[in-house]
Parts: structure tokens; sequence; C-alpha cells
């Protein structure tokens, strides 16, 4: 009887008798605790004519390879045409040259925003929402860009790699969200709708192309912002390149305050900490009494 209930389990299963026996056979080899899982190749995500013409939208008139120069350049041009509609727009003498005198005001102000990054110092921005977005000493600069014309509030800054002009990061305005809206999965979804379906990170989401990357990133808890980034994948790799490089060495921390941290001696099983050994290392920063004498 146990055996025709058996038989009837395994065929309302589909599977044979011989397939059990070999699936429980054949089980997966245990994995190592510290092994690494394999990293996946970044892929290219399918992106539709309309979701590729939204993306180069982001570029705002401006172009991957420009020179700071070039960028001002296309920057006055776009004011010159904003400027010139409310220059018409008056017949009052006073107001046309007030309206000359902004333009010339913002151009000056793009022009004074630039900053230079190839040095050791730091810079104002080494705290701040694009504190991520560069290194020191490795050839990149910035000009930064407050854009709030026909109704937006957001900045753009521009990142330069040896002169030429290789990602724009844009901080988006969020104050008026309301604020159970005020978070990545509403953000999230209007990006998608917008660029198509990307690549889900934590707090942020990726679009690549051949010739173009692009993310959202998550900024709310610090910054209390969104942001948008696009920059060129050819250039990033060099760059990479370049901070290894320039990274600052590794301090190596001495044998006599690993002793003393190292309690458990598991990396020098032969040195055991004790209270003389603390006191050495307090006395060498002067915060010990010295020895007793007995």
């Amino acid at each position: 009887m146990h055996r025709i209930r058996r038989i009837i389990l395994v065929s309302m299963l589909g599977f044979a008798p011989q397939a059990l026996a070999q699936g429980a056979a054949k089980k997966p080899a245990p994995v190592a605790k510290d092994a690494k899982p394999p990293v996946k190749p970044k892929k290219l995500t399918p992106l539709t004519a309309a979701h590729k013409k939204a993306l180069a939208e982001l570029y705002g008139g401006f172009k991957l390879g420009s020179t700071k120069d070039e960028v001002i350049a296309v920057f006055s041009k776009q004011l010159d045409e904003q400027y010139d509609e409310k220059i018409k727009a008056t017949t009052d003498i006073t107001a046309q040259d007030r309206l000359r005198r902004d333009k010339r005001n913002e151009v000056t102000r793009l022009q004074q925003s630039y900053i230079s990054f190839d040095s050791n110092k730091t810079s104002p921005w080494d705290v701040s929402i694009v504190e991520d977005e560069f290194a020191h000493n490795t050839g990149e600069s910035m000009l930064e860009r407050w854009e709030n014309q026909g109704g937006k509030n957001q900045r753009r800054f521009f990142f330069f790699y040896e002169g030429k002009l290789w990602k724009m990061f844009v901080s988006l305005d969020v104050s008026i969200l309301p604020e159970d809206k005020k978070n990545f999965a509403t953000f999230q979804a209007v990006m998608e709708g917008k660029y198509g379906p990307g690549e889900v990170d934590t707090g942020r989401l990726s679009w690549h192309t051949d010739d173009l990357d692009a993310r959202a990133i998550d900024k709310l808890k610090s910054y209390d912002a969104l942001a948008l980034v696009i920059e060129d994948p050819r250039v990033r790799r060099q760059i990479d390149a370049a901070r290894e490089a320039k990274a600052p060495p590794r301090h190596e921390t001495s044998s006599v305050i690993k002793a003393v941290v190292d309690a458990d001696g598991k990396d020098h099983p032969n040195v055991k900490p004790s209270s003389e050994t603390v006191d050495t290392v307090l006395r060498a920063q002067g915060d010990a009494p010295p020895p007793k004498t007995k």
C-alpha cells in the first residue's frame, strides 16, 4: 500500500524514480564562506528612440568634450535668447539697461565659479552635494550654474578632465513635492517613465548606452535633493585610473598599536597585551605616568 502511494505521488509530480535518485545524488558542492560572488558585467540597457531623445535633453544644450570657454560661450548665447525677449518686451530704457546688466552678471558668476581640483588642498566642495563626484590632484575642475529660469530651481555642475567637459551633475528642485511624495520610489517611477527601465541599486538608478552613462541619485537624507548625472564612460575609465594612481598611500598601523588592539591575538599570536603594554603606548604619547619602581 505504501509503495502504491509513493508511485502515485511521483506520477503527480511528473518525475521518474530514476530522476529523483539522480537529483538526490547530485547535490551542489558547498560554497566556501569566503567565496565572493562573480562580478556581473555591466550591461547596456535597451532604450527606445524616445528614451534616447529624452536622455539627450539632459545635456541642456551643452556638449561633452567642450572646453571651459566653450561652455561659457554656449551659456552666454542661451542668455542672449532669454534676455532679448525680455528687452523687447519693454520700452523702458532703464529696465532694458538693468536686464543687460543682469545678463552680464550671470555670465560673470559662471566664470567666477570655476575651480580647479588639481592640488592636494581642500575645497569648499569637499563637503557638498557633489563631494563624491571629483578628486584632487587628478586634472579635474568644475563650473557651477544655478538654473532658475522658466520656473526651474536647480543647479548644474560641469566637470572637466584635462580641460574637457566629461560630466554634468544636475541637482533637482524637490521643494515643490509634497512630503509623502519626496522619496526615491516616486523619483524612480518618474525617471523610468521618461527614460525607460534602468538598473536599480541602493539609492541609484542607471542607464547605459555605447557613448553615455546616466544615473539618478537619491540625496534626500544628506542634502534633501535628488540628482541626475550624465557622463562619458570612456573618460570615466581614464579618471578612475588617474585617481587610483594618485590615491594617497595607506598608513600602516604600528606593531605596538596592533598589539594593544589585537586583544585576542589573531594577528599576533605570540604577543599578549598587558597593562604594561598599554602604559608603554600611552607614555609614548605623553599620557601615562612613569612606570612604578619596585
